[in-house]
């Protein structure tokens, strides 16, 4: 998971919204003294920006929930739509900002802001990422957010940070089928582990787990007794990661049964090798 560094880089897009609407509303402020529920929107807002600059989220999501129910139809409400659902982010209510971004979405299709709403959403996403041992739901779901970034809004100022979320989600879900592939390796249940391990050298090819997934096949296809398969796959492995640890144990294994890794032209991770590595 991302480090404590990785967290605040990972935000600092986010913030790029907020300092835009603190310098937009600095000529905005209102001294009017009314009551709750009659209170001008400009005071309003600069309530709940006040509430959020002063780091408190929570008090800051209601204030800009009420602009928006006080006064639904004007600009003010549509700033607070999405700044609610920032102030939801900050204080880790991910649901809540969730729902809030998506409304906006749906309400202001054309919006200059949406690129940020769904960035937003995205990143709520991403960092409910569980570890590889638990469900992976919510590791699709960031994913698919982020694509919607990229292809939508390439040009966008989070286009670039979606990317990087979204090499760190494959490479999340590829750890996610290792942990079960060795789980079956381990049993000796070496079908249902090379499954998994094709999995990640056909769905995965970009991510850090390609080279010991291409050792676990190896692996595995020894122990069946594949011995063309197994040579093959020590083969893909040696000429991608030829300085890997992964390949010299694949390489000791296949010579302990007098085998050499050698393409073969019937092997599946041969056929893929000549399209793809």
């Amino acid at each position: 998971m991302p480090s404590a560094s990785d967290d605040r880089a990972r935000r600092r897009p986010l913030r790029i919204l907020l300092a835009a609407a603190v310098i937009a509303l600095s000529a905005c402020g209102s001294d009017d003294e009314s009551e709750y529920v009659e209170r001008p929107v400009e005071e309003l807002y600069n309530l709940a920006m006040d509430d959020l600059t002063r780091g408190n989220a929570q008090l800051a999501a209601k204030g800009f929930d009420e602009v928006e129910r006080q006064h639904p139809y004007s600009i003010w409400a549509r700033r607070a739509q999405v700044m609610g659902a920032y102030a939801y982010y900050l204080d880790n209510q991910y649901d809540e900002a969730i729902l809030a971004a998506q409304r906006f979405i749906q309400l202001h299709p054309g919006n200059p802001d949406v690129p940020y709403a769904q960035y937003l959403v995205a990143t709520c996403y991403y960092e409910q990422i569980a570890d590889v041992g638990r469900d992976q739901k919510m590791t699709q779901r960031a994913l698919e957010a982020l694509q919607e970034i990229v292809e939508r809004y390439p040009e966008s100022p989070y286009a670039r940070d979606a990317r990087l979320k979204l090499d760190l989600a494959h490479d999340h879900l590829a750890g996610k089928e290792m942990a079960i592939g060795r789980y079956y390796l381990q049993r000796g249940q070496y079908t249902a582990a090379i499954n998994r391990f094709r999995t990640v050298i056909e769905k995965f090819q970009t991510t850090t787990h390609v080279p010991e997934a291409l050792h676990r096949l190896t692996e595995a296809y020894v122990a069946l007794g594949v011995k063309e398969e197994a040579q093959a796959t020590a083969a893909v492995l040696g000429h991608n990661f030829p300085g890997s640890e992964w390949y010299q144990d694949s390489y000791a294994l296949l010579t302990g049964e007098d085998l050499r890794p050698r393409t073969g032209g019937g092997s599946w991770i041969s056929r893929l090798w000549n399209s793809v590595f």
